[in-house]
């Protein structure tokens, strides 16, 4: 016996199912679509805006892993790091060393020291800036302590490692880079320092 064809109502039911289904797959596709574009698009901002937290495996070379040797390291030549530190009020900040040399490609770690000189808390953060400016686009950090922002109390001495890695496609006539860091203090976040004379809890000087 030959089957019924659908009737009209199972027709319509039929036909929204599978609109259905279509609207689905759509909204699939475009889910992952938008998964797929999400880390190129965060990394182009952060770049834009000089915003250094990406993770630390996205800022390895291509084809370099933390668990692998890199095999990049370009050891036909040299480059000469200079650091340099620049303290925007009365503390002391600087590089624990003031050059090193290093083959493009290599791992290479500086710390910065940094001590609290005033009778009072500060916030304060770091600006990183480098020389010549080509070398930029070719200076991987991997651990900085630039563009956060840290509190340090009275007499309080921090040290900050620097790791990064110099791409090996660094222009070969660029034999220096200087990597400079300026440390201000961050306004409105901590009170001034205090007067000499105190105030008592009547509102009297002391």
């Amino acid at each position: 016996m030959q089957a019924a064809p659908p009737s009209g109502p199972d027709r319509a039911l039929r036909g929204d199912n599978l609109r259905m289904v279509g609207k689905l797959a759509v909204i699939v596709a475009l889910m992952f679509a938008f998964g797929y574009a999400l880390v190129p698009v965060y990394r182009a901002i952060c770049t834009a805006l000089g915003i250094n937290v990406l993770s630390v495996s996205e800022r390895l070379l291509p084809g370099v892993s933390q668990a692998q040797p890199n095999t990049q390291v370009d050891r036909s030549r040299k480059v000469t790091i200079e650091f340099d530190a620049n303290a925007r009020g009365v503390w002391h900040f600087k590089p624990a060393q003031r050059s090193i040399e290093v083959h493009p490609g290599e791992l290479a770690t500086v710390v910065y020291e940094f001590t609290n000189t005033q009778p009072r808390a500060m916030a304060a953060q770091a600006i990183p800036s480098y020389a010549p400016k080509q070398a930029t686009a070719h200076f991987n950090k991997l651990e900085c302590f630039c563009f956060n922002e840290y509190t340090l109390q009275p007499g309080e001495r921090k040290q900050w490692p620097v790791v990064f890695v110099i791409d090996p496609k660094l222009p070969k006539d660029v034999t220096t880079i200087t990597l400079s860091y300026t440390f201000f203090e961050v306004g409105g976040k901590i009170p001034a320092a205090p007067q000499s004379a105190s105030v008592d809890a009547g509102g009297k000087k002391s």
